[in-house]
């Protein structure tokens, strides 16, 4: 993919929430999404605030893109073909104890794999800082068994830090490894599967995409296609929603199958689900943990280079595609409703890619 590729955002405003009126709280999100962050026993510098805020990467410029809203039936026309990019754990350039390894032989790819091997009853974390300074944690489990954990952060320096967490709640490090990291293409991170986003190419999602999508379609085609299917076949899981907010499930990762089999799903779903069709595609897509005002949401931007940046939110007014948002077509699919919470699509802020 060249350098010079043009981007488009379509920003689909994922709320996790009962309806229309019950949000999660930042907290909330963070603690359901990663665990519990543990304390960092290591030099006091490489500390650092957990409540740190890169700046927002959503514009106000007002721009806006046709998609089709008709069903596309590609039938008749030539299937398209599944693009995935699988990880590998290659072994050239390991940093590793008897405890845990960290694989970094193909960063230049936007990627790191890391696994657990010993017997324990701890809570596993891995933190990567990378340049721009933001902070990301992932839960592991001992398994023994390779995670893939995206570099979203640009080329430049990363530390990766695999802790152990201790009786007292704090986070021990166990192996730890700083790497410079030149992408290939600065958009690889957002081509493969990682553990939120994760598929291959037996998965049902890539199945299902590539019989939605013809290779002759264009790419608002492409997306619109994905995005009628989704929000056709995977309804708002009010139930399971309410178990987040409550605190009775305190971590999840979506198995994207498995969300399609229940057609069922909550904001993180509906998002892991068309990221995981639309980059089987070939699509650079990100999935965006961040905040509308002050609600803690997650939405996606989509790279194409057909067309130009488009910050700005897109509504749907029954005619033309002014607003992707899933979550709100499959639960309440009131878009004045939502038009008035999110006002002009200025007040996004961008926290963590995936």
């Amino acid at each position: 993919m060249k350098k010079s590729i043009k981007v488009i955002s379509l920003t689909l405003i994922l709320f996790a929430i009962v309806g229309l009126g019950t949000a999660c709280s930042l907290s909330e999100v963070k603690d359901f999404v990663h665990g519990p962050v543990p304390g960092f026993e290591t030099s006091p510098d490489r500390k650092q605030d957990s409540d740190n805020k890169p700046d927002p990467v959503i514009s106000d410029e007002d721009t806006t893109i046709d998609l089709p809203s008709e069903d596309l039936v590609p039938l008749t026309q030539t299937p398209a073909i599944p693009i995935v990019l699988m990880p590998v754990a290659s072994g050239s350039k390991v940093e590793s104890n008897s405890k845990a390894v960290i694989d970094y032989s193909n960063t230049a790819d936007g990627y790191v794999m890391v696994k657990w091997n010993k017997e324990t009853t701890s809570n596993l974390f891995v933190q990567i800082t990378g340049p721009d300074d933001v902070r990301y944690q992932y839960s592991i489990l001992p398994d023994g068994n390779f995670n893939v954990l995206p570099l979203t952060g640009g080329n430049g320096s990363y530390t990766i830090n695999v802790l152990e967490q201790t009786s007292d709640g704090r986070g021990a490090l166990v192996v730890g490894t700083t790497v410079k990291v030149t992408l290939t293409d600065e958009f690889a991170p957002f081509l493969r599967p990682n553990q939120f986003v994760n598929f291959d190419e037996d998965s049902e999602v890539v199945k299902v995409a590539a019989s939605l999508v013809s290779k002759e379609y264009s790419f608002p085609e492409k997306i619109a296609a994905v995005y009628n299917f989704v929000t056709s076949n995977i309804v708002y899981d009010t139930d399971f929603a309410q178990s987040v907010i409550d605190g009775a499930v305190s971590s999840y990762i979506p198995d994207l199958d498995s969300v399609l089999a229940r057609g069922k799903g909550i904001c993180f779903d509906y998002a892991a689900v068309m990221t995981a069709m639309l980059r089987s595609q070939g699509i650079p897509t990100k999935m965006v943990f961040g905040y509308a005002d002050d609600v803690y949401h997650a939405w996606i931007s989509v790279y194409s280079d057909e067309t130009g940046w488009i910050d700005q939110v897109i509504f749907f007014d029954g005619e033309s595609w002014m607003l992707m948002d899933p979550t709100f077509a499959a639960a309440a699919g009131s878009a004045s409703s939502l038009q008035n919470f999110i006002g002009d699509g200025g007040v996004y802020t961008a926290l963590l890619l995936y």
